[in-house]
């Protein structure tokens, strides 16, 4: 299927622009052709008619949707493989996702890179008069963005929850968190979203508390989980590519969260360091197509690697 066919289809988005650079010299003799470059993954075209195309994931990375010049060697191929980990737990759970099961020959070397994606469009829907994306967040404890909101004395997504919660607080039952998807992320009243989507949100929300428990008895804490569901070409709602991953999930292991240390396994420890060094200042001037400069040190490089390997180890299906 050519990128012209995925057009007409209605399975990509106007906004996203292509790309006419060639891809890997083996995937583009097999007949793949590359088609569009992400911040971390590429995606090709495949041979035949069906609906579905090729992601390789690369080691590049990017924060705070801010493309960077920095690749970590061996986060593909981590990433990859939890992702597919993540995908086998939500379908024996009952949830379709958009990774397909086949793959590509095993012999080719950038095969733990690939996963075969159906074709699909993000799920969109009118709120207070807008068309807005989604994603889908839960959360078992009081931290991050939402802590800093209730100190503030703010409630961005219509929860009412009582004054004067603590970091750290875990609800009883996972909380729901929706904001829109794009440059900027904006909370949702979540009564609202519940209330457009009542089977998709009761059904991510059961494979949440799944995979929370899941994971607390294979030596981790999840904190809290994005989920992002998209369209596909039959009119089924289906869970995106980052299912249950670090890359839309943060983990930290139940050893040190025991002892107090809230320590992130994931994407939080990139996040953190750039924070720590300013990249979204920075990022101001960037010009479109460019990629942030950063100087990264081996030893948080490190630490995302150590991170993800404990993720893949531990939550492996």
């Amino acid at each position: 299927m050519k990128i012209g066919d995925i057009v007409e289809l209605g399975l990509w988005p106007e906004s996203k622009k292509t790309t006419s650079q060639k891809g890997i010299s083996e995937l583009e003799e097999l007949g793949y052709n590359l088609f569009y470059i992400g911040k971390n993954a590429d995606l090709y075209t495949c041979p035949g008619d069906e609906p579905k195309i090729l992601l390789v994931r690369s080691d590049r990375c990017s924060v705070f949707d801010i493309p960077l010049k920095l690749e970590i060697e061996g986060k593909g191929i981590l990433q990859t493989a939890i992702s597919n980990s993540g995908a086998k737990f939500a379908k024996e759970a009952g949830i379709r996702t958009a990774i397909l099961s086949e793959n590509v020959d095993e012999s080719l070397s950038i095969y733990p890179r690939c996963q075969f994606m159906e074709l699909c469009k993000p799920l969109e829907a009118e709120i207070d008069g807008d068309v807005v994306q989604f994603e889908f967040i839960f959360r078992n404890y009081l931290t991050g963005s939402l802590f800093d909101a209730c100190q503030s004395g703010n409630d961005p997504y219509g929860l009412n929850l009582p004054a004067g919660l603590q970091q750290w607080h875990k609800f009883e039952t996972p909380i729901f968190t929706p904001t829109t998807k794009g440059v900027k992320d904006i909370p949702l009243n979540s009564a609202k979203v519940r209330e457009k989507f009542p089977e998709i949100i009761s059904s991510m929300e059961n494979l949440f508390k799944k995979f929370t428990q899941f994971a607390e008895d294979n030596g981790i804490v999840v904190v809290d989980t994005k989920f992002e569901i998209f369209i596909n070409s039959k009119g089924e709602w289906v869970l995106g590519d980052e299912v249950l991953t670090p890359e839309s999930s943060r983990f930290i292991a139940r050893e040190d969260f025991d002892k107090g240390e809230f320590i992130s396994m994931d994407k939080q420890i990139l996040r953190n360091f750039a924070k720590e060094n300013n990249w979204k200042e920075k990022a101001k001037d960037l010009k479109p197509g460019e990629k942030l400069p950063v100087d990264v040190p081996d030893s948080i490089k490190n630490k995302v690697l150590d991170g993800y390997s404990t993720i893949k180890s531990r939550l492996s299906k």
